[in-house]
């Protein structure tokens, strides 16, 4: 794990205890698109930044799930989903833009749901290139993020929100994820919507083809 993300970690294993709780408004939202975004997987997959395992159940039978998280506490918390999944599952404590024990080029999925907006930016083409590393030629990803929206009402409720999210999540609305994917050499965007506003945007794409 590298040093500079020791603080976002122990961030993340006090937030654990209460995040299920504190994301409650939140996921009355989000449960209605996990089963969109994940149930058409197949094969293997690697789902970076679980979290409490909110992901897992959506999951199809025939996956093969690795799932990944900075925070120790978070991965307990996601075993006791990662038990009652349709899916074959094994959970790593791994720092994603790293990823020691994760083999390369072995990976039909990268999937991500509110990593990067949590990650400094420093961080992003480190992580970038890891999810090429691990993808096999072909592999596909999708990233679910959160950005700032160009209408001034809900800005300015983002805005307001900012101080408590950047304090308890780590997370900004202005990270620079598509730019360092656009700058990526083997990752290709091929597909950019937003889910909801122009606020929750999933980014889609590709590695290349040898």
């Amino acid at each position: 794990m590298r040093e500079e993300n020791l603080s976002l970690r122990a961030k993340y294993n006090i937030t654990a205890l209460f995040y299920d709780l504190l994301d409650y408004p939140w996921e009355r939202i989000y449960k209605k698109w996990r089963p969109l975004l994940l149930g058409d997987l197949r094969g293997k997959v690697l789902e970076t930044g679980v979290g409490t395992g909110r992901n897992f159940k959506h999951y199809h039978s025939s996956v093969e799930l690795t799932g990944i998280d900075l925070s120790d506490v978070m991965l307990k918390k996601a075993s006791k989903k990662a038990s009652l999944a349709n899916c074959k599952i094994e959970l790593l404590h791994e720092d994603a833009s790293m990823m020691k024990h994760v083999k390369s080029n072995q990976y039909d999925w990268v999937i991500s749901t509110f990593l990067c907006c949590v990650m400094p930016d420093e961080f992003q083409p480190m992580t970038l290139a890891q999810f090429s590393r691990v993808l096999k030629p072909g592999g596909k990803f999708k990233l679910l993020e959160m950005v700032y929206s160009k209408n001034k009402k809900i800005r300015k409720r983002q805005e307001f929100f900012t101080p408590f999210v950047e304090k308890v999540y780590g997370a900004r609305f202005d990270r620079k994820t598509v730019q360092y994917l656009e700058e990526s050499d083997e990752l290709i965007i091929t597909n950019k919507r937003f889910l909801k506003d122009d606020v929750y945007l999933l980014i889609e794409g590709i590695k290349k083809e040898v």
